[in-house]
């Protein structure tokens, strides 16, 4: 996950000062924000005779039109305009190049994006636009999994409240870049605050039902469905390489991974009517409890004699309520 830095966080020193900073410490993007006031272009032409790091600008105006010719001058390799605040059609002219993204806020849904199918990301704005220092809104990690399931080939990026414990589980979600602004800059040094946000193992206070994909959204089999079709089936339907096995109050009795059905499958291949689909059952996975910390997952992962690609998440009672999957950990790293 790339980290752009919002070079405005920092009001104590000179523009210049700030820039050569980020550039020694090799941040990723730097991060524009331009509340309509066009003299920003000041700013980007300033940037651009310092260094050639790419610049991340999101732009929150009711006129996007008058920005397009000064991004022709200026071109930038990132552009976003906040949704919200449109008061006219958004066509960005082919001339304007750099990658496109829609950027917003916490109550707005990413269905929205379905208008701007060209673009190349969506910005999901986590706390309240323009304020430094907010806490990061939950709801958005549901928003995250959303629009990765409804716009799978588009990029993420998200802008908010990003310490080095919501940055572990935007990366564990496949988001692509996160802005940082008052986190990279109050830290002791760019540098610290960095090595937080790109560290893989890091203690978090978020528990494991902030962000994990909810029981409605993962693949499941009840047990009186439970065959070899409706196994095949779930796995399929849920493209995560396993499902889930439950009783109809939701009681988890184990979980059925691709390998489970090869061993049956390998078990009865001179017969396969004789095999029966419980016997396929890992009864005892591994598994989180939904009030579990990032921390005590990561504790737990690393415990394991084995890899580890998805997690079952129960309620105190046993009651499956969802699953963490790792298979976007990569993705966001691109």
């Amino acid at each position: 996950m790339k980290i752009s830095a919002s070079i405005y966080s920092d009001r104590k020193r000179p523009l210049k000062e700030v820039i050569f900073d980020l550039m020694e410490h090799r941040v990723d993007l730097l991060h524009v924000d331009c509340n309509d006031d066009l003299s920003v272009f000041e700013d980007i032409a300033e940037i651009r005779s310092i260094c050639n790091i790419p610049i991340d600008l999101h732009i929150i105006t009711e006129e996007p039109s008058k920005y397009y010719r000064l991004l022709e001058q200026h071109p930038v390799e990132y552009v976003t305009f906040q949704y919200e605040d449109l008061k006219e059609p958004l066509k960005i002219p082919d001339s304007v190049k750099g990658k496109k993204g829609i950027a917003v806020i916490t109550p707005t849904d990413v269905s929205i994006f379905k208008e701007y199918a060209d673009f190349d990301f969506i910005l999901i704005m986590a706390t309240i636009p323009g304020q430094s220092g907010g806490k990061f809104d939950t709801h958005n990690f549901g928003k995250i999994r959303s629009f990765r399931n409804q716009f799978p080939g588009k990029s993420i990026h998200v802008d908010g409240g990003v310490n080095a414990e919501v940055s572990f589980i935007l990366r564990n979600m496949g988001v692509t870049s996160a802005v940082s602004g008052s986190f990279l800059f109050k830290a002791t040094s760019v540098g610290n605050a960095l090595m937080d946000l790109t560290s893989r193992s890091i203690e978090s206070h978020y528990e494991v039902k902030d962000f994990m994909i909810p029981l409605s959204e993962s693949p499941v089999v009840r047990e009186s469905d439970l065959s070899l079709e409706s196994v095949l089936k779930s796995i399929d339907l849920g493209k995560l390489g396993f499902t889930l096995v439950t009783e109809e109050s939701d009681q988890l009795i184990g979980l059925i991974s691709n390998a489970d059905v090869r061993k049956g499958l390998l078990r009865n291949l001179n017969d396969l009517n004789t095999l029966d689909s419980k016997s396929l059952i890992n009864t005892k996975p591994t598994f989180l409890k939904s009030d579990d910390t990032v921390l005590k997952m990561l504790q737990l992962i690393k415990k394991s004699t084995f890899p580890i690609l998805y997690l079952p998440v129960v309620d105190k009672e046993g009651k499956a309520q969802g699953i963490v999957t790792f298979v976007n950990l990569i993705k966001g790293e691109l």
